[in-house]
């Protein structure tokens, strides 16, 4: 944890502001009422913060509501300063407001002030309304205080008289209502098939039930098939447009036909068991009418209640306020001005949602993603952080959420997309997470200098397997047509022997075609001997200079690697990934390498000697020692060779010019005359 250090008071803007640093950035502390009450005076480009969402916060969601004045889901810094100044009035002390309690005593309450007393009054209501004698009041007894409330309201208002509609059909009514409302589809449908039937007598055998179709579940279990059933014409049309109701009707709906005959009965309807499309739409019309007119006046008779819920809601509101506030306000600010909940080691910021488990780590810093489309990568790369997005499932909940972890410990050879781990949220509540998207960022200096040689093995294997299984591919392949080709020859052979053999004359070696290969080999080869050559004749002379190679060949390949991961390291910010998240993040809020150590853990096993009989075989001490001096001959075997000091090259080396006993040159016997040069040949 970075610890909060040398707080310095300076004076702004009238107010003696003390400063601290926090996470390697200077932050105005706000640690007394005062620092409270002044919060309106403070810069607002000294906020960490400048807006936060209302939801997906591991914060009590009422608190932020409360606050949340104009009601757009988010907490701004005007909010949390009229909050501040409201608190200040109507508590006797705003230090009370460190304690961070559910409780609040009566007499903390500043009667002096308008709203304060408001608040006293209010609180000695619930208290005795509750029955309790005590003088400090807490949200649990807000709670119950509206529960029961509630329920008096509710019952009182079920003991008015009910709301009077004209009931056309008297008694009745309420259930012709239903009787209508369950066939009413149906019955609309099939006069309009019989006024069809009455346009045209032709369509009849049309607008009947289909043979093919209920022949397509003849074959069925029709007692499984209601629903298809249900869908066939209530009865078949006629051009008397006359509904027997005791009679011809689809079996399915039978039952809800029976019970509007019955009603029909009981109202003492004229004909009850059957229907004119006129006396159907005269029983639906008053039917409907009635219907309509009644929900009418439940609705009005609803809209009553909640007003009446919502106007002691109302009174009860302000208490509310005060009560979460109390509890809540003093470590919202320390995740809204100060930001130092994140870097403390006893506590977690809000936005903290739980453990990631993976890959024998535990991922501290996760948060809850609320759009993935905003946290693209550009996005999420100006962190400078590995970052790992996880889809998270909980069977107990029913429910899914996206989360992202953020890996400062360890390395990353194992994680992938689809790979499957463990999230505890805040509750301690498991859920099944799933790896749906990385963003890779360098973990730590020793990751970032071993990266580029594990990044170049990675890329040799899988190059060696694809070239394996391509070979693999082609040789089955070329058995295969070579097979295919060998039996096509054998019908050719057979067919033409002359033809064949004269084909199958091969063709003399050109030895002048491959010379200039062999030639240009010869060179290449030389010039490598020659280069290894001058790197063991310098390494002979100076042992210093082997290391010094090694070190600038592994400079030059993890030097870039090693120098971004420390611009990186150096500036991982957790601002971008809020910001991503719905925060308005005013300051940076750095994740450095030592503090970043404490928000992965890693999996830590004492030195045991265990027994384990599947385990590999370990390789004797006294074997380790034979191949490092196997190695070391090796090299020096091959230096002294490239240098030529073995004894017996130091036999063949030519010896030095000077003693090398030089032979007369032979005279050019051109210009002389021909005597001279017949006399000189004699004598040679």
């Amino acid at each position: 944890m970075k610890k909060i250090n040398r707080v310095l008071p300076i004076k702004k803007n009238g107010y003696d502001w003390k400063y601290c640093s926090i996470g390697g950035v200077t932050r105005v502390s706000v640690e007394t009422g005062d620092d409270i009450a002044h919060l309106g005076e403070l810069d607002e480009k000294m906020w960490t913060v400048l807006s936060c969402p209302v939801k997906g916060l591991e914060f009590d969601e009422r608190t932020l509501t409360l606050m949340d004045n104009d009601g757009d889901g988010r907490i701004r810094v005007h909010e949390v300063v009229n909050a501040a100044q409201w608190l200040c009035r109507v508590l006797v002390d705003a230090n009370l407001l460190r304690q961070g309690s559910a409780e609040l005593s009566l007499a903390d309450i500043n009667i002096e002030d308008s709203d304060g007393r408001a608040l006293r009054d209010m609180a000695q209501h619930v208290l005795d309304k509750l029955q309790k004698t005590g003088r400090t009041i807490a949200i649990a007894d807000l709670d119950a205080y509206r529960t029961l409330v509630d329920e008096q309201i509710r019952a009182e208002h079920e003991a008015r008289p009910s709301i009077v509609v004209d009931q056309p059909f008297g008694e009745k009514s309420d259930a012709l209502l239903a009787a209508v409302e369950a066939v009413r589809d149906k019955v609309d449908d099939y006069f309009l098939r019989c006024r069809l039937v009455s346009y045209d007598e032709n369509s009849a055998a049309v607008l009947d039930m289909s043979v093919e179709r209920l022949g397509s579940i003849s074959q069925h279990n029709l007692a499984a098939c209601v629903d298809e059933l249900a869908t066939y014409p209530l009865a078949s049309a006629g051009k008397d447009a006359l509904l027997h109701l005791d009679s011809g009707v689809n079996p399915v709906w039978q039952s809800a036909v029976d019970a509007l005959r019955q009603v029909l009965s009981d109202i003492g309807f004229e004909t009850p068991d059957t229907l004119s499309e006129s006396q159907w739409a005269g029983l639906r019309d008053k039917a409907l009418a009635y219907g309509a007119a009644k929900s009418e006046a439940l609705q009005q008779r609803q809209k009553e209640l909640d007003d009446i819920l919502a106007a002691e809601l109302a009174v009860s509101r302000p208490l509310e306020k005060l009560l979460f506030l109390y509890r809540d306000f003093y470590r919202l600010l320390h995740n809204f001005v100060l930001m130092s909940d994140f870097y403390a080691a006893d506590r977690k910021a809000i936005f903290q949602a739980g453990r990631l488990y993976i890959d024998q780590r535990c991922c501290e810093l996760c948060l809850r993603v609320a759009d993935m489309s905003k946290h693209a990568d550009t996005m999420a790369g100006l962190s400078g952080m590995y970052l790992i997005y996880c889809s998270c499932t909980s069977k107990v909940k029913n429910a899914t959420i996206d989360i992202v972890a953020v890996l400062t410990n360890g390395d990353v050879d194992d994680l992938r997309v689809g790979k499957n781990a463990l999230f505890y949220d805040r509750d301690g509540l498991d859920w099944d997470a799933t790896i749906t998207k990385i963003v890779d960022n360098p973990i730590s200096i020793r990751q970032a200098f071993w990266s580029p040689y594990k990044k170049f093995w990675n890329w040799c294997t899988e190059k060696l397997n694809k070239s394996a299984a391509e070979k693999e591919a082609k040789n089955l392949e070329s058995m295969t047509s070579g097979a295919e080709k060998l039996t096509e020859e054998t019908k050719l052979n057979a067919a033409a022997p002359d033809a064949n053999k004269q084909d199958n004359k091969k063709q003399p070696f050109d030895i002048a075609k491959f010379a200039g290969i062999f030639a240009a080999i010869g060179m290449a080869v030389g010039y490598i001997v020659g280069a290894i050559s001058g790197l063991a004749s310098s390494f002979t002379a100076k042992p210093l200079n082997a290391l010094i190679f090694i070190l600038c060949i592994m400079a030059v390949i993890s030097g870039p690697s090693v120098f971004l991961a420390w611009l990186k390291l150096r500036k991982r910010n957790l601002g971008p990934v809020l910001n991503a998240n719905g925060w308005a993040v005013n300051a940076k809020i750095l994740v450095n390498v030592r503090f970043g150590a404490t928000l992965t853990g890693l999996a830590q096993y004492p030195k045991l000697v265990l027994d384990d009989p599947f385990a590999d075989k370990k390789t004797p001490a006294w074997r380790k020692w034979l191949y490092a001096v196997l190695v070391v001959a090796l090299i020096v075997f091959a230096i002294l060779f490239f240098t030529k000091s073995l004894p017996w090259q130091k036999d063949k080396v030519a010896q030095p010019a000077e003693l090398v006993e030089e032979a007369p040159a032979a005279l050019d016997t051109t210009d002389l005359p021909a005597a001279a040069a017949d006399t000189m040949a004699a004598h040679e």
